[in-house]
């Protein structure tokens, strides 16, 4: 097989750069469905879709990866994980004018890959994770090596680059979900699960700091039972405060846990004029997609609500509420890894959370409807790119598009067709390869370049700036992207 480079020009579109607070918004890129090259025999196996669940960039071989998650189907189907290795054609103004797929790479240990079913279906236990995977967070390591957070744990296993399972971090015990019997149960919803982290809630981001000894990992909401209802029952929908955990790469130990507080369901509302949240959707329909270290102590999170263009909204009725990114400090948090939360929605005497910055480092829903782009549900990954020739630094957001997949109850697939915005073109479903009707399409997956300026980029990571002759040297290059792809040969294969 060769590497698949996808370009077409009614999907790509550059903007006048609209400021989005401390970066840019310079162009969006539209990557079609299609297979991808894993070599695999049907169509919900091969497809390039649901690749953005999370996003990291080696700067080595100019080779951006990312992670799909568990599958189509919602852990009902039987689908293998994998990673995508993809380039970029980034432009000196930072443009992003094609999609070239390098990689495709399954997660597997030995002969047996790792699966997206639940572990019900794959092991005939709701207590025994086996190599049931739901991969939401990616960082790669000095070493070359993965690192990949899952839902179903929640876990963090390390992956070698050909997708071989090398060892698996300590899981804190009170992330473990149990029964109200005192049973694991991996499986299990609310009224099941009465404590440990809510079912599909799991840990969504993740990162490793700069100088590779430290992983981070958050949970994409509140323990099941660390929040409080009206009735007076703990219930975590309700609460703002989800959990980062601290890891030391080289033991796999944790070593602390922090508070993060999500934005509030009173403060997305504020600037809703329809579709408000309702209280018991704070610690459910808001989260934490992606995690991305910047400094000592310093973090990235990108928090976004579950609305937005995509399978369940085909056409982007529902107003959206929150996609942001911003920066946090753990400096002076308090580590809460031997402190419940439970029952209540507010944080007991003497525990500090991260500090959180008051304004979004990125409102990327803003940014997208200033250019009049359509806000995705499930934007889920982000990561800095190549450095431009002017001394700035790409910032590339990634989508999950759920492989434009949905199901019946039954668990029959079905593509999920779009013909645009606000209902015009209407939307369909038809069989799961079949062709969409006429002036629909299924729904892409898309990539986003920002720009963030040398000075921002320096204030926000601590490096030192480097003279503006730099970037005089560096425009010689001329297309960023394609002297990026020159550095290393692609292997344009499945790695099994």
């Amino acid at each position: 097989m060769r590497p698949v480079a996808l370009l077409a020009a009614t999907a790509v579109a550059a903007v006048t750069p609209l400021s989005a607070g401390a970066v840019t918004l310079i162009s969006s890129f539209s990557v079609p469905n299609g297979p991808d090259l894993s070599g695999l025999p049907n169509t919900g196996d091969n497809r390039l879709g649901g690749f953005g669940s999370d996003l990291s960039y080696d700067a080595s071989t100019g080779t951006f990866w990312a992670t799909t998650d568990r599958g189509p189907g919602g852990g009902v189907l039987s689908y293998t994980p994998r990673m995508q290795g993809f380039t970029l054609d980034i432009d000196t103004g930072g443009k992003i004018n094609g999609f070239t797929l390098t990689n495709t790479v399954l997660y597997h240990d030995g002969a047996n890959n790792y699966n997206g079913l639940n572990p019900q279906l794959l092991n005939g236990s709701v207590a025994e994770l086996g190599r049931s995977l739901d991969p939401e967070g990616l960082a790669r390591l000095p070493n070359g090596n993965f690192l990949v957070s899952d839902e179903y744990g929640p876990s963090v296993l390390e992956f070698r680059t050909d997708g071989q399972f090398v060892r698996a971090f300590e899981v804190p015990s009170n992330l473990v979900p149990h029964d109200g019997t005192g049973g694991v149960d991996y499986v299990g919803g609310a009224g099941t699960i009465v404590s440990g982290r809510q079912d599909n809630r799991g840990f969504e981001g993740l990162t490793v700091s700069k100088d590779g000894k430290t992983a981070y990992a958050i949970l994409q909401d509140p323990l099941v039972n660390e929040g409080r209802a009206p009735d007076g029952s703990a219930n975590g929908v309700y609460s703002r405060n989800t959990r980062i955990v601290e890891f030391d790469v080289a033991t796999g130990k944790q070593t602390r846990q922090y508070v993060y507080q999500l934005d509030s369901v009173d403060a997305i509302n504020a600037g809703l004029t329809k579709n408000q949240f309702d209280a018991d959707k704070q610690g459910r329909s808001i989260g934490v997609s992606s995690l991305q270290a910047v400094g000592d102590n310093k973090l990235l999170v990108l928090e976004r609500d579950n609305r937005g263009f995509g399978v369940d909204d085909p056409n982007g009725k529902k107003q959206v509420g929150d996609k942001r990114v911003y920066e946090i400090d753990l400096t002076n948090a308090t580590d809460v890894k031997d402190i419940s939360l439970a029952g209540t929605n507010t944080l007991p005497d003497g525990v500090t959370p991260v500090a959180k910055s008051q304004t979004p480092f990125l409102d990327i829903a803003a940014a997208l409807t200033a250019a009049g782009y359509p806000v995705p549900e499930k934007i889920e990954g982000f990561s800095f790119g190549p450095r431009l020739p002017d001394g700035s630094y790409s910032l590339i957001v990634v989508t999950d598009n759920d492989y434009s997949v949905t199901q019946s109850g039954s668990g029959e697939q079905f593509d999920v067709c779009t013909g645009g915005l606000a209902g015009k073109g209407g939307s369909a479903e038809v069989k799961l390869g079949a062709s969409c009707p006429k002036g629909k399409t299924l729904i892409p997956n898309m990539v986003y370049s920002f720009k963030v300026s040398a000075a921002e980029y320096a204030k926000l990571t601590g490096a030192v700036p480097e003279p503006k002759t730099w970037a005089m040297m560096l425009a010689g290059f001329g297309v960023v992207g394609a002297a990026m792809r020159r550095r290393r040969k692609p292997m344009p294969r499945a790695l099994v």
